[in-house]
């Protein structure tokens, strides 16, 4: 989904190498992946392919990759189906935990980030209103609302582009959306419980509504919160519908055969809609939320719930379980990344042999895709032990689930115990 200055759905117009601000999504509260265990490796090789996916799209703009994968309903529903696990304790405990693992991560990106923009100029005149630039500095601290960002700035030479403060804010669009369903997670928990089918429905059938254009007393920031509870709504919805169980009481035939009308139905809105590049589903929130809806159903189905790595996914364990453990990390920095890989990048066209003779290498977008993950693993490293802290671990450079095994002490056996030979 791509929004405006205030958050609003709208289209930026996706460009090669330009990255817009939405995408992909991580749960924020996703603990580490571990390659054994009581984890259901599925959903994490589902969250892990989420991620790359939303990189990809952002850097590229292909606009049939949310429809091969629809990374934010996926995301959505993997965070909903952990909230209504976690739901078993107290509800207020839950949240707490929830807003506690979730905010450090954005408050290091706001320590870095606004005052980057402030050393360049950004201040209380920037809204023209110095009171309500001060009051909306807050969201940079609880997203309840869109944090404020500079638009015009002037950028880093040679490093980061003029649109940097918006590529920073970008992602935060999702941290926003992700407290306001956690927040709001017990009453649909209740809901679903005692309506499932009319609870699942009801962000659609909201979506449809404002589609209609009904709505339009409704000011652009709630209209965003809005907007976004209505599109990715029943993503979370049916994630919490798989954890209960609801899903499961369904004759198996079911869903494998009602999902793709309810994908065809979203791909129809789409086409209607001018669905092209540079106005894809993120630009058309009823298409999202109906080819979301049906996907995620789809995927919830097949569910194998892996308590171990399939022979041909092992090779990629480490890889899976580090996106897993630092997915906030990677979703709240990759849109600087794009950009500044993509900015470096060009740099190259100043030296005659590369546009003289490797245009095609100065073209590609490949090299500009690794680059990004050069620069986001480089911010795994220097960020990614907020993440630790927020969830009371000790911090590491590097969470990818592999761990050094303890030499036996001296006179010790291998199953650490005192030998008797000798």
């Amino acid at each position: 989904m791509t929004t405006g200055t205030t958050g609003t759905t709208g289209s930026t117009g996706t460009t090669p190498f330009e990255p817009t601000r939405h995408g992909g999504n991580p749960d924020p509260e996703a603990p580490a992946a571990e390659p054994t265990g009581g984890r259901d490796l599925y959903f994490d090789l589902l969250r892990a392919l989420a991620l790359f996916r939303v990189v990809l799209y952002h850097l590229v703009g292909w606009a049939w990759l949310p429809l091969l994968f629809p990374s934010m309903g996926v995301m959505f529903a993997l965070a909903g189906n952990l909230m209504a696990r976690s739901l078993k304790r107290p509800a207020v405990q839950v949240i707490r935990g929830r807003m506690r693992r979730l905010l450090p991560p954005l408050w290091v990106l706001g320590a870095v980030g606004v005052t980057g923009m402030v050393l360049q100029g950004w201040g209380p005149d920037a809204e023209g209103y110095p009171g309500w630039w001060w009051f909306h500095l807050l969201y940079w601290i609880v997203p309840l609302s869109d944090p404020p960002y500079a638009a015009e700035l002037a950028g880093v030479p040679g490093i980061l582009g003029e649109s940097w403060g918006e590529n920073l804010a970008g992602p935060l669009w999702y941290l926003r959306a992700y407290l306001w369903y956690v927040m709001l997670s017990p009453l649909l928990l209740w809901a679903l419980r005692r309506v499932p089918w009319l609870t699942l429905v009801a962000p659609l059938a909201l979506s449809a509504l404002i589609a209609s254009g009904n709505m339009p007393w409704i000011s652009d920031r709630t209209n965003s919160a809005i907007t976004d509870f209505s599109t990715f709504g029943a993503c979370w919805i049916l994630g919490m519908a798989h954890q209960e169980g609801v899903l499961r009481r369904l004759p198996r035939y079911i869903i494998p055969s009602v999902a793709p009308v309810i994908m065809a139905v979203g791909l129809w809105w789409a086409l209607r809609e001018g669905f092209r590049t540079g106005y894809d589903l993120d630009s058309i929130p009823l298409a999202q939320a109906v080819w979301s809806f049906g996907a995620v159903l789809l995927l919830l189905h097949i569910s194998p719930s892996w308590r171990e790595w399939p022979p041909r996914l092992r090779a990629w364990a480490g890889t899976i379980t580090l996106l897993n453990s630092r997915a906030v990390t990677v979703y709240l920095w990759h849109n600087l990344c794009i950009l500044g890989a993509a900015t470096m990048w060009n740099q190259l066209w100043g030296f005659e042999i590369m546009w003289k003779h490797l245009p095609w290498l100065m073209e590609s977008w490949v090299p500009v895709l690794l680059f990004t993950w050069a620069l986001i693993a480089a911010c795994i490293m220097l960020f990614g032990w907020a993440e630790d802290v927020a969830a009371k671990r000790r911090p590491r450079l590097w969470p990818n689930g592999t761990t050094r095994r303890k030499a036996p002490r001296a006179g010790t056996g291998p199953g650490g115990t005192r030998s008797h030979r000798g």
